[in-house]
């Protein structure tokens, strides 16, 4: 699914899904985005555009998260929050804070690596929205952050600091250089992005909150302030919600354009794109006057060919395609290459089996934005009682269908849920027998991300249990997963495997 609409014309968002506080950069003739992972794994996508509107995934900049020891397990909201992604001294650099550890910095001389490992560039408690900037007239380097309240007990205020020009050191103890309080309305100021333009420093940021504010502007002569502010970009009667955090980049013919989100619920935050430009006042206007657009002529570049993040998934060779990311810090042996096709995943001992919430061995991608049909083919080898693998829809709450293996021996088809506030998953419908221990599954997401379970073991398609609302965690939306899994015990638990997995778009 893209939204590429025509020729002409594009239509937001143009990510429906949960790539979460994206920023861009543009490198010659090419765009490359960035965005939240949190607690997956690996993090930072790598996103790449010829027109800002078509985008591919193109891998991951973190190979694991760190310290490595913090997530062994599920930490779904923490992790890497908001990251800022430049391209400075023919290198790219990505800035990202971890509310729970502080900022980091990693950088590569191509987008697709070799990056270094994360430097931990200020130390520190609730340190979230990094940004740097390099003064190419004066040499000078600047890092801007916001705060987590959650952490430190502040919000809604911006830090600044001199940053050594190699980015591996902060050079003084940092300084307040806005103070949200100080203006009136504004509240959880945040996301700050850092740039320099007409003799300006300016500072996009937004506040209000995710769902409902709105996106701001602040310019300030020297990089200490003080700064002047103005809201460029708010939701008026439009459906975009919250327009919030985002990147402003120019094309090669000079045309400058913004890319934000809008938090979507259980699809999390999705991306759009909006027009750019200079007013008479030397501020920037975005949207239509401010407002954001639903559909606009496509920016002056090349025409590309419709495209968009890879959802499917044949697992050549064994091998699972980007698109995928653990729920924590994978251990060798989850996933095993092997000669054919189909994803072959062990059944990982877990005394947490009762609730994939708290299981790092889920592999996901994101809940599409767009009414689906998901499926998949799974087949249980295991030959252990209590073995179970299936395709969840995972959040807050969580529900999934699968295949599990009972104390007789036999395989049954199994559908189970757990609320918000349950600890423990229970059946959403009746067990029954799967006697070839194999099953087509199918999830059909339909609006509000409510979703119906449907079984095929042979005998066409069938519905499973009520309706099941998706659900977000705090700042992640809702993901789609894959696992396998095993009671304790010792010894080898068997595998699970999946195959021809599809995103149909209905």
């Amino acid at each position: 699914m893209t939204t590429d609409e025509t020729h002409e014309t594009y239509t937001n968002p143009i990510l429906d899904a949960d790539w979460s506080d994206p920023d861009v950069v543009r490198v010659g003739d090419d765009f490359y985005l960035t965005a939240s992972s949190f607690g997956r794994v690996p993090g930072l996508p790598l996103l790449h555009s010829r027109d800002l509107v078509n985008w591919t995934l193109v891998g991951h900049a973190l190979e694991r998260l760190e310290p490595a020891k913090e997530f062994t397990k599920p930490r779904h909201d923490c992790g890497v929050w908001a990251p800022a992604l430049r391209y400075h001294d023919e290198r790219f650099w990505i800035f990202w804070g971890d509310p729970d550890q502080g900022i980091f910095q990693i950088n590569a001389p191509e987008i697709r690596g070799p990056w270094t490992r994360p430097h931990l560039l200020k130390e520190g408690k609730g340190l979230i929205d990094p940004c740097p900037l390099w003064d190419e007239e004066t040499g000078e380097a600047y890092l801007v952050h916001a705060w987590a309240k959650s952490r430190s007990g502040v919000k809604n205020r911006l830090t600044g600091h001199r940053m050594h020009p190699d980015g591996t050191e902060l050079l003084d103890e940092g300084k307040l250089i806005v103070d949200g309080d100080r203006i009136p309305g504004w509240f959880t100021l945040e996301g700050p992005k850092l740039y320099q333009h007409d003799g300006w420093f300016w500072i996009f940021a937004p506040a209000g909150g995710v769902e409902t504010g709105w996106q701001g502007a602040l310019r300030s002569r020297g990089f200490f302030g003080p700064y002047e502010e103005k809201v460029v970009l708010e939701q008026r009667d439009t459906e975009v919600n919250g327009p919030h955090q985002g990147g402003w980049v120019r094309t090669p013919s000079g045309e400058d354009w913004f890319v934000h989100f809008q938090q979507k619920g259980a699809y999390g935050r999705v991306v759009h794109l909006q027009p750019m430009s200079w007013g008479a006042d030397g501020w920037p206007v975005l949207g239509d006057a401010g407002a954001p657009v639903a559909v606009h002529p496509k920016p002056d570049l090349p025409p590309q060919p419709a495209a968009a993040p890879a959802t499917d998934d044949d697992f050549p060779g064994g091998r699972y395609g980007r698109q995928w990311q653990w729920t924590a810090n994978p251990q060798d042996g989850w996933a095993t290459h092997h000669s054919g096709d189909g994803l072959r995943l062990t059944c990982v001992r877990s005394a947490d089996a009762h609730d994939l919430r708290k299981l790092p061995s889920v592999l996901t991608q994101r809940l599409p934005g767009t009414p689906s049909a998901v499926e998949v083919e799974v087949k249980l080898h295991s030959e252990e009682a209590g073995s179970r693998a299936g395709l969840a829809v995972l959040g807050d709450a969580f529900g999934w269908i699968g295949l599990q293996r009972g104390a007789d021996g036999a395989v049954h088809l199994v559908h189970r849920f757990a609320e918000a506030v349950a600890e423990q998953e229970r059946d959403a419908d009746h067990p029954r027998l799967a006697p070839e221990g194999s099953v087509r599954l199918r999830i059909e997401i339909g609006a509000g991300a409510r979703c119906r379970f449907f079984y095929d073991i042979g005998e066409g398609p069938h519905p499973s249990g009520p309706v099941f609302a998706a659900t977000p965690w705090r700042w992640v939306g809702a993901l789609l997963g894959l696992f396998a899994l095993a009671p304790v015990g010792s010894g080898h638990a068997g595998a699970a495997t999946f195959s021809h997995f599809r995103i149909d778009h209905l």
